[in-house]
């Protein structure tokens, strides 16, 4: 077995529908489009890793995945956010809405993806 691939790829499992939530993530990340590969979606991240979005039934419990981006990235991509008129929150808890943590000098924000995953975006972990 290559196990390179799994230094560089991750799955994405999808309860709704993996193009749908594949496209919202390469949108919001401002990202190309997911390409196939057999069963799946890849969405190709800037730093070589992939994320591989599968469909999945029964659903799967929420799960959180947070993407370290720059911050040009984080201003283009909380701009995609709000054009979309999508909730945001400042914490995980999501008890602070339409505000941007900036817990140790970087920005965040936290919001569902359409299958009900919290995504975050972070300009600094």
């Amino acid at each position: 077995m290559d196990r390179s691939y799994l230094a560089y790829s991750l799955g994405f499992i999808s309860d709704l529908n993996k193009q749908t939530s594949a496209n919202y993530l390469a949108d919001i990340l401002g990202l190309p489009a997911p390409a196939p590969f057999g069963p799946m979606l890849i969405v190709k991240l800037d730093n070589g890793v992939s994320l591989d979005f599968y469909d999945n039934d029964p659903p799967i419990a929420s799960q959180h995945y947070a993407f370290l981006i720059g911050d040009d990235e984080f201003d283009a991509a909380f701009a995609r956010l709000q054009a979309r008129k999508q909730s945001w929150w400042a914490d995980p808890g999501k008890q602070r809405p339409k505000e941007i943590n900036d817990y140790g000098g970087g920005r965040r924000v936290y919001f569902d993806d359409p299958d009900g995953h919290l995504l975050e975006i972070l300009t600094r972990a």
